[in-house]
């Protein structure tokens, strides 16, 4: 029995992935008769090996071949896999080839009818067992994820049976209870991919977990997930920082690519409907109208362009109505995530300001965006990043700042650290305690000392240089180097940024003299998110019914640009 788990136990949990799916009454388009494609497997982000599949489709059924290698706890080389299928989905063969730290594993599994035969070599034991399965199982052995092509030709045919039974290998089965299906928009450079994602739970002699499969229109496999386990399986065009997953979209968004510091930015640029065309004339038009342009940045709980925070795409919404309003907006991935190279884990707050600063200087030498009306948008600390480009950049025309905090960031994190005590009602001698962490924590940070008083865990979180930057992040001395027209507004139910920053920053602005004007704006019934709420409450975010940005909040970014961008201003 030892052997029998040598490779399927150390990957049993490893085989599934994340996908998109549209409803189940959707018709699969015809496979290729033949496809070679790539795969890259992922770990915990990193890679961790990778697959060449070939898939053949022809009268007498499915043909899955593959080769690979996957390296973590143990090197497991993938010399041949083969997964054989009738046209009725009913297996016929299982082969595989491969070695495992040497060892040689050679396994060839026949079906027929309820009955499973496998022979062979499995890291040197002799292995000859009988299975008694289902009709039509899945074969899926953990150690060949090229197999999971098979489940997502299966639930794309047709209405897709609520439950499959799965053949791991000899002696391991388990079933798949399908969830969910959903229809997603896939992101590749600029080009978009319908994409079909299905939720599944999976059973099995070594536990549970949620899978999901991503398949194309034709049901060919694009990625697998398991988060739980932090596996993902992805087609290496996936697998590339060129490709996202579409969240929202506005009717006249347009994907682009900006070039900054040695890397590009993937972006989205929304237009408005006005200036939309084709062709010489489009060209033309323009060239001769120049419109204003506004870019939006994200605060830290959101990465990608559309700012998506708690389900709301707060950019992305701000982008359409901006273009409602005549003006371009766009929003692009922080470096590192979505479809930005760049390394995210060493970025800082200026480097983010550097990322803002390559995509004002795109627009400004675009023929159909006046270089004198370009201003930017931050939400939440996406606000700090727009002040620290606005004192690098005199061609930033203005700044809005939506949900902004007014303290240190090092003031800011203990202010956060001590709502969200409060709100879980800890004990007040545990509350001294974490906040005690929390300061010497900073301070560690900040000085490079006392780190010997903080655990290794929350050290390795802690210590990065963007966390460093933000602790000392302070907006008072920020604002000493913005001449540019300020807005500030923000939401009066906000929880997470209490509105007495508001004041403070207008306050701090008017202080620092340097500003051409400053306009504070205070939003009624609007949370952090921007939208309509009745506490502003994290807890009630869930629970929201309308979850549109204010047209409130948009009214008044749209009169400020309009006041900021008047001529002679």
């Amino acid at each position: 029995m030892p052997g029998r788990y040598c490779i399927w136990a150390i990957w049993l949990l490893m085989a599934v992935p994340l996908a998109a799916a549209p409803s189940q009454g959707d018709t699969a388009q015809q496979p290729p008769p033949s496809t070679t494609r790539g795969y890259t497997v992922f770990l915990g982000g990193a890679v961790v090996g990778r697959e060449e599949l070939t898939v053949l489709t022809t009268a007498d059924g499915l043909d899955i071949i593959g080769k690979g290698r996957l390296s973590g706890s143990q090197d497991l080389v993938i010399n041949r896999a083969e997964v054989r299928y009738r046209p009725d989905w009913t297996p016929e063969v299982y082969e595989l080839e491969a070695s495992v730290n040497g060892g040689d594993t050679l396994l060839y599994t026949s079906f027929a009818g309820t009955t499973a035969v496998t022979k062979g070599v499995d890291a040197g034991q002799q292995v000859a067992h009988t299975d008694t399965v289902p009709p039509q199982p899945v074969v899926l052995p953990n150690v060949f994820f090229g197999a999971y092509e098979a489940l997502t030709r299966r639930l794309a045919s047709g209405a897709p049976a609520q439950e499959l039974n799965v053949f791991v290998g000899f002696g391991a089965q388990g079933s798949l209870r399908l969830l969910s299906t959903a229809a997603e928009l896939v992101q590749i450079g600029t080009s978009t991919l319908n994409v079909r994602r299905y939720a599944l739970a999976y059973a099995g002699p070594r536990g549970a977990a949620t899978v999901h499969v991503y398949a194309d229109d034709a049901g060919s496999l694009l990625r697998v997930s398991i988060p739980a386990q932090r596996i993902d399986i992805m087609r290496d065009d996936l697998a590339a920082a060129t490709s996202r997953t579409v969240v929202y979209s506005n009717p006249t968004d347009e994907a682009v690519v900006i070039a900054g510091a040695g890397f590009n930015l993937g972006a989205t640029l929304t237009w408005p409907a006005s200036a939309r065309g084709s062709g010489e004339a489009a060209s033309a038009k323009a060239a001769a109208t120049r419109l204003p342009a506004v870019v939006l940045l994200a605060g830290t709980a959101a990465n990608e362009r559309d700012g998506v925070v708690a389900g709301v795409p707060i950019l992305g919404q701000l982008a359409g109505a901006l273009a409602d309003a005549g003006f371009i907006g766009v929003r692009y991935d922080k470096r590192g995530h979505g479809q930005s190279g760049g390394r995210a884990e060493s970025a800082s707050l200026g480097d983010h300001a550097d990322d803002a600063l390559a995509v004002v200087r795109w627009l400004s030498n675009r023929r159909d965006v006046d270089r004198e009306r370009i201003a930017l948008v931050g939400h939440n600390e996406g606000a700090w990043t727009a002040l620290l480009a606005a004192a690098r950049e005199r061609r930033i025309a203005g700044v809005a700042a939506i949900a902004a905090p007014s303290a240190t960031g090092s003031e800011r994190v203990l202010e956060q650290q001590r709502h969200v005590l409060e709100q879980m009602k800890v004990a007040p001698a545990e509350r001294v305690a974490k906040i005690e962490l929390q300061e010497r924590i900073n301070t560690a940070v900040m000085t490079g000392r006392g780190w010997d008083s903080v655990p290794a865990d929350l050290r390795k979180q802690a210590d990065t240089p963007w966390f460093q930057s933000f602790l000392g992040f302070n907006p008072a001395r920020a604002l000493e180097d913005v001449r540019q027209p300020l807005l500030f507004i923000h939401g009066e139910l906000d929880d997470e940024v209490p509105i007495l920053h508001l004041d403070r920053l207008g306050e701090l602005a008017r202080k620092a003299g340097r500003s051409r004007s400053v306009a504070v704006v205070a939003v009624r019934g609007v949370n952090h998110l921007l939208v309509p709420a009745s506490t502003g409450e994290v807890s009630e975010y869930a629970s929201l019914k309308d979850r549109h940005v204010s047209a409130e909040v948009t009214s008044a970014i749209r009169e400020w640009l309009t006041k900021t961008f008047a001529p002679g201003r």
